[in-house]
């Protein structure tokens, strides 16, 4: 590190933060006008899962203003996943004068594997989760009574899925950070590889659907996934050793 990055003032810091909070913010936005030109083919899309079930459902809008924010809700969240490239960027140059000159040159792959892992996140709800999950609560119906759901309720069932499975693929690349910094070891996660199921598990129940096989259809990508971490936690360190 220089000394110009020990020497910051600490309004300095605040500056920066508040800078880097704007061009974040700014690109969320960006982010959402483009969803939003694109809104009816992204609100199709969505919806496209309930029409291979087995059992029929059926959306309603049961308030007035339901599509409304509907429509501008997916546009944020739209707006957010656009933006995590420049979201990743932001916090890396906001935590990259702390770092090693060195440790810097790992931002353009932090920033691909972000996004990269919230896709795959996203498609795996989107494949997997979301119609296992909607084919089991519809199954549990009963003859006479319609499958009738609210649109809204819809999608904030299958963006909490979406997202939480997004956010959860992210597990390789906080690891890939936090060995980086030192924090973790391939020893230490081996060595915690008993507890972490018991966590993946928690987890898995709190983002899925209380239904044993949303449990467990996340549960499994997840145990990979810490493998997985275990070795990218390896090819770092030993490349700093190296």
């Amino acid at each position: 590190m220089t000394e110009d990055q020990h020497s910051m003032p600490f309004l300095d810091h605040l500056e920066e933060l508040r800078w880097r909070l704007v061009k974040s913010l700014g690109s969320v936005l960006v982010g959402a006008v483009i969803t939003f030109f694109f809104i009816d083919q992204v609100i199709e899309f969505l919806i496209v899962p309930t029409r291979d079930l087995d059992a029929p459902m059926d959306l309603q809008v049961l308030k007035v203003q339901g599509m409304f924010m509907i429509k501008w809700g997916i546009a944020i969240i739209g707006g957010v996943v656009l933006a995590i490239p420049v979201l990743t960027y932001q916090l890396w140059k906001f935590i990259a004068p702390g770092l090693y000159l060195n440790e810097k040159k790992y931002v353009a792959p932090l920033i691909f594997f972000t996004y990269l892992s919230f896709l795959i996140g996203l498609i795996f709800a989107y494949t997997v989760l979301i119609p296992f999950s909607l084919n089991f609560f519809t199954s549990v119906g009963m003859s006479g009574i319609q499958n009738n759901f609210s649109i809204n309720y819809y999608f904030n069932f299958i963006t909490w899925l979406m997202i939480g499975s997004g956010f959860i693929f992210e597990l390789p690349v906080l690891v890939f950070i936090l060995s980086i910094i030192g924090l973790l070891t391939p020893a230490f996660m081996g060595h915690y590889r008993r507890h972490s199921f018991v966590v993946i598990l928690v987890l898995s129940a709190f983002i899925t659907p209380p239904d044993p096989v949303s449990l467990v259809l996340m549960s499994i990508p997840l145990m990979l996934l810490y493998e997985i971490s275990i070795g990218v936690s390896w090819l770092v360190n030993r490349n700093k050793q190296g």
